[in-house]
Parts: structure tokens; sequence; C-alpha cells
């Protein structure tokens, strides 16, 4: 580690963690903005978790991302968590205050929200139903960055009803005694068994599950009575376009792949920790789509 003042470091953990694009991600940003600092890998075993966020400060670190299987884990190993962080019951970027202590914040819904409105500036949260594949942490993220944007109807639809159920049960009781535009979220659960009918009359469909990915089988379900002008996400980018993303263009569905969740998420991390708000640009695209 440089000794220099103005040095500053932050990394990721995970585990395992030399899959991660984050290090090139936010490389390329020190470089661009000639700031001097690194971005590592951290790999870290969940038994050692507590004693590496301890480290982070006697390590001059001033923060990290946290990647699977951190995010939960690490909840109550911080000293203070961001309220949208809470709601999504993880946390994927942590920041070493003046003092030592942690804060803990979750940007995957930012990165979501932005991704979308790179690929169709005019969309909005509220424009229709939205039907959620997935009820695992993705979701969580994907559904409070609705909620928190104005969405008023997030079905969730999982394999496992009970999932489901569950997750839509928490929402209501957290949404009902919001303050903000989650106020106005209702959410509920979809029976698997109906999956196909129900993408009649979205304005939105997500894929938050791993279906789709590498080798992974494409998520099933029917586009057929999917409206024309639905937009269609897919927060996997690997590959890019995933089965669903290809069965969506070739109806002429507008779409949105996972790479700009990615790319998007990173950029209020990196303000947090090095003061500069970050863009993503076609050439810091092209540099991570030439890793996948």
């Amino acid at each position: 580690m440089s000794t220099h003042p103005t040095y500053k470091l932050a990394g990721v953990m995970g585990w395992p963690i030399a899959h991660s694009r984050s290090p090139a991600i936010h490389n390329y940003w020190i470089q661009q903005h000639q700031l001097k600092g690194a971005y590592v890998l951290l790999p870290v075993d969940p038994v050692n978790l507590k004693d590496a966020l301890k480290g982070l400060s006697a390590l001059g670190f001033a923060g990290c991302n946290l990647t699977i299987p951190h995010k939960g884990m690490a909840l109550p190993l911080v000293d203070r968590i961001d309220a949208t962080a809470k709601r999504m019951g993880a946390i994927n970027t942590i920041v070493v205050e003046e003092d030592g202590s942690l804060s803990g914040y979750n940007n995957d819904g930012f990165g979501y929200i932005q991704s979308l409105l790179d690929a169709h500036p005019l969309w909005r949260a509220d424009a229709g139903p939205i039907l959620v594949m997935g009820a695992g942490g993705a979701a969580r993220a994907v559904i409070v960055s609705l909620a928190e944007q104005g969405a008023k109807d997030i079905r969730i639809c999982n394999r496992t009803d009970a999932a489901a159920q569950t997750l839509a049960q928490e929402f209501t009781a957290d949404f009902a005694q919001a303050t903000d535009l989650a106020k106005n979220a209702v959410v509920t659960a979809v029976p698997w068994a109906q999956r196909h009918d129900a993408v009649a009359g979205v304005a939105l469909l997500v894929n938050t599950t791993s279906q789709g990915m590498g080798s992974n089988s494409a998520l099933d379900v029917s586009l057929a009575q999917l409206p024309s002008q639905a937009l269609v996400s897919d927060i996997v980018y690997i590959p890019q376009e995933t089965p669903l993303l290809t069965a969506a263009k070739a109806r002429g569905n507008p779409t949105a792949g996972g790479l700009g969740m990615l790319l998007h998420q990173a950029r209020p991390a990196f303000k947090s920790w090095f003061g500069v708000m970050p863009e993503v640009t076609p050439k810091l695209r092209k540099l991570v789509e030439s890793t996948l």
C-alpha cells in the first residue's frame, strides 16, 4: 500500500471472488480521473467475514463492496445501515467513516433503475403492473428500488410459491408504513402454475433468477400474452442477451440486459470512497464486455 496521504484503497469481498468484474470497473475510473488508489479483490471465507470487516480501517481502506455470500451476513457486523439497505435485507457497499466505524449501503437498486433508464429514458416505474420472477436477494433489491421509484402494482412469481408469498407479505407490511413513494406499492404473490398467464397486462417483466445464466436453462415462462410494448428486463449479464431477452426481441418488445445494473451500481460506491461520481461510458462498457 502506498504511504501517500491521498492514496485510497477499496475492494470487493466475496467467496469465491476471482470472477468479479468490479476491479476492471473501479480501476478504470481511478485511472480516468487520475486518482491515487487501487481497487482489489478480497477473497474472504464467510467464517472470517467479521474479522475482515474489522480490519478495513486498520488497513487503510476507504471501504469495500460485498458480493455472494456476504451481502446478508454483513448486516449485523456494521455500525449503521442505510434505510434502503434495511428494506432490501442486504448491503453491497461499506464505507469506512473517519472514526473507523462502518456504514452499510445497497446500491443494487440504484444500478437497476439506472440500467432501465439507460436503455429506455422515458421508462416510468408507475407505468403499469410489474411482474418479478424470483424471490431471492436480487428480487428484494429490484422490488425495493421499483417501489421507491413509485411502482404501484408489483407481483412476485417464484418456483417455490411459499417464498413468493413470504416476500409479498413482508413488503406489504413494510411499504404500508413507508413515508416515501414506496407507500403506494401493493405487492402480491402469483402462483408459479399461473406464470404464463401472469404476464398478461404487465408493463415490466423482470427476471431476477439465475435462469438463462451461462449453461443454466432458460427461464420457463411464455411471452405469448405479454403486451407488445412491455419492457422485458433480465439482471443476468452472462450472456448479455439471455434466451428471455432473445425471445422478447423476436416479438418486438423493448429489452434491458443486466450489464447496466452491474456498471451503475458501482457509481455511488466509487463516489463514497473517492469523492467523484463517475459515468458509464461506451469505452467502459466495451472494456467490461471484453471480459465476459
